[in-house]
Order: C-alpha cells, then sequence, then structure tokens
C-alpha cells in the first residue's frame, strides 16, 4: 500500500464534502489531469481509503422529523447475544446508527421518528419485540451541531 501524500489528502477531503463530484472537477480542484486523478481514486478505493459514496437523506422531509439517540441493556441471561441483538436493530429502516458500547449500556443506536408519537410506535412495534432487550434509556436531540460520516487528517 502506497503511503497519502497531500494530493491524497486534498482528493479525500474533497470527495468527503461533495461525494458525487464529476472527475473533470476533482482532476481541477486537486490540480491533476484527469486520468492521474482517476487513478489515485481508484487507488484510494482500492486499498480502502474509501469504502462508498452515499447521499445524504433530509428525514425530516421523508417525515420523519426527530432524532432519538437510545442507550439499550440487554437481558441479563442475553449478554451473550448482545452481537445478535446489534444485528436485529441494524435491520429496523429508521434506526440509523448501531453501536456495541462499553459501559452501563450494551448499545447505542440513532432513531428517524416522527416526534414522540412516532417514538411510542418504535418501542411498541419494534425495539421492544426484540428478544433480549432489557430496557432503554432514549434523549431527543433537540437540535445537531455536527454529522460527518468521518475526517481526513492534516497529514498521516
Amino acid at each position: 500500500m502506497k503511503p497519502l501524500d497531500s494530493t491524497d489528502i486534498r482528493i479525500l477531503r474533497t470527495l468527503l464534502r461533495e461525494g458525487n463530484i464529476p472527475n473533470t472537477k476533482l482532476s481541477e480542484l486537486v490540480a491533476l489531469s484527469t486520468s492521474q486523478c482517476w487513478q489515485r481514486v481508484q487507488r484510494l478505493q482500492r486499498d480502502g481509503y474509501i469504502e462508498g459514496y452515499n447521499a445524504v437523506i433530509n428525514h425530516r422531509l421523508l417525515g420523519y422529523s426527530d432524532i432519538v439517540l437510545v442507550e439499550i441493556s440487554a437481558a441479563r441471561d442475553e449478554v451473550t447475544r448482545i452481537a445478535e441483538l446489534c444485528e436485529e436493530l441494524s435491520k429496523i429502516p429508521e434506526v440509523l446508527e448501531v453501536h456495541l458500547t462499553s459501559g452501563e449500556y450494551d448499545c447505542f443506536i440513532k432513531v428517524a421518528v416522527d416526534g414522540t408519537r412516532g417514538y411510542e410506535n418504535f418501542l411498541n412495534k419494534k425495539l421492544y419485540r426484540i428478544k433480549g432487550v432489557r430496557n432503554s434509556r432514549s434523549s431527543f436531540s433537540l437540535k445537531c451541531f455536527k454529522n460527518e460520516t468521518g475526517f481526513v487528517p492534516d497529514m498521516l
């Protein structure tokens, strides 16, 4: 694997901000020919620095006005199933993130819901029907100040 240089870092930063930028525009921004730029992006993908490209969805426009952050504890007899519990949570469409965690709770999820009624519906029809959920603690996000999919350090 070839070490990253400052041009690779500029490419990664640009793609992080604007993943669907055409190669011709990207090559202009990072001062490379289009073929050199394309080859570098291909190498960054092949080497695993770029894992994929995503659209950022506006959940509010889709009717999911709120984000709820939920900590979940597994039932004592289900502690060995925590990874399976996390896998089951991952299959629920409105669950945006699932993290296995250390500390008082076993996992953390981020959920898009339509207000308190939508969250109640999520709890009763989805979360509490998953085997192994002992309890949960939730907080509604009032305002998000940062929501990034990753970051690129200055230099490696």
